[in-house]
């Protein structure tokens, strides 16, 4: 099981939250959000600490309302990459009706290359809001994962992929083929991801024991997004559901449940280490 901190570089208390708790020991790895302002300053943290274990969060949306970013590339009517103010588009759907496949694996090439270039040992790829998932461009996701030498998070289904609410209208027929160009790849494929119940409400009780001893025996990828309090910062970005961002990076951060994880037998794993084993096992075939 890898326990996975998504949205690192979006704002100051995200970044804050994955090294606090990845030094702690109950965050097994991260990804960052290249295009997000914050990002400068995770990218500084990281390439000065060969302990983190950080891959890049492909990030193809810009989806709160009063935060922005605009694409690494930058904006092009050509590309379809932006709405009518230059930034990313809101939602996983007006991506995939604007944006040319083309625009779209430059950018994630911008993406991986920024991030190698500031220093970061890339470990793996991941999807912010499950994007780069959709058909009309998840082979390319999988051959930069294959060209970069780093695993990309698929699971052996669509719907065993929380985030998969962004991509309700994708049948498990159309997502079959990419399971498959992965598997002959020789790229680990997750059982589950499981990810933050950001529908939960202001002080409704959470599970997180639960839903971990839930997830079976398969390798599983915990998609959770903690963020340290700031002053006032994660409350004017998120309004509506800071409180959950928050709780998580409470939670993770006691003795209580650091002590809970290791008493478990579920075996804790990071994606550095998946994706040296991959390269290991690639080259051995090659």
């Amino acid at each position: 099981m890898v326990i996975h901190a998504d949205d690192v570089g979006m704002c100051h208390g995200a970044n804050q939250a994955f090294v606090e708790l990845a030094r702690f020991g109950t965050i097994g790895a991260g990804s960052v959000m290249v295009p997000c302002p914050w990002f400068p300053e995770i990218a500084a943290i990281v390439s000065g600490d060969d302990s983190l274990d950080v891959g890049v969060h492909l990030t193809l949306n810009s989806e709160q309302q009063g935060y922005r970013w605009a694409p690494v590339t930058g904006p092009s009517a050509a590309g379809g990459l932006t709405d009518e103010h230059g930034y990313c588009w809101s939602t996983v759907a007006e991506v995939r009706a604007n944006a040319h496949p083309d625009a779209v694996e430059a950018e994630w090439r911008a993406q991986i290359d920024r991030a190698i270039d500031t220093g970061i040992d890339v470990s793996h790829l991941d999807a912010h809001m499950g994007s780069a998932l959709a058909p009309e461009w998840c082979d390319r996701y999988i051959s930069l994962g294959v060209e970069y030498g780093v695993p990309v998070v698929m699971t052996e289904t669509l719907g065993v992929y929380g985030p998969n609410n962004h991509l309700a209208d994708v049948t498990e027929a159309q997502f079959a083929p990419f399971v498959e160009q992965a598997r002959a790849a020789g790229l680990p494929v997750f059982g589950r991801v499981l990810e933050t119940d950001f529908g939960r409400r202001r002080g409704a009780p959470h599970d997180y024991p639960a839903l971990l001893t839930s997830a079976g025996e398969d390798l599983v990828y915990c998609a959770f997004h903690p963020c340290r309090p700031g002053p006032g910062e994660v409350e004017i970005i998120e309004p509506d559901a800071h409180h959950v961002r928050v709780d998580e990076y409470e939670l993770f951060h006691t003795d209580d449940w650091r002590t809970w994880l290791e008493g478990q037998s579920i075996e804790f794993v990071g994606m550095r280490g998946l994706r040296d084993d991959w390269r290991r096992g690639h080259r051995a075939h090659a």
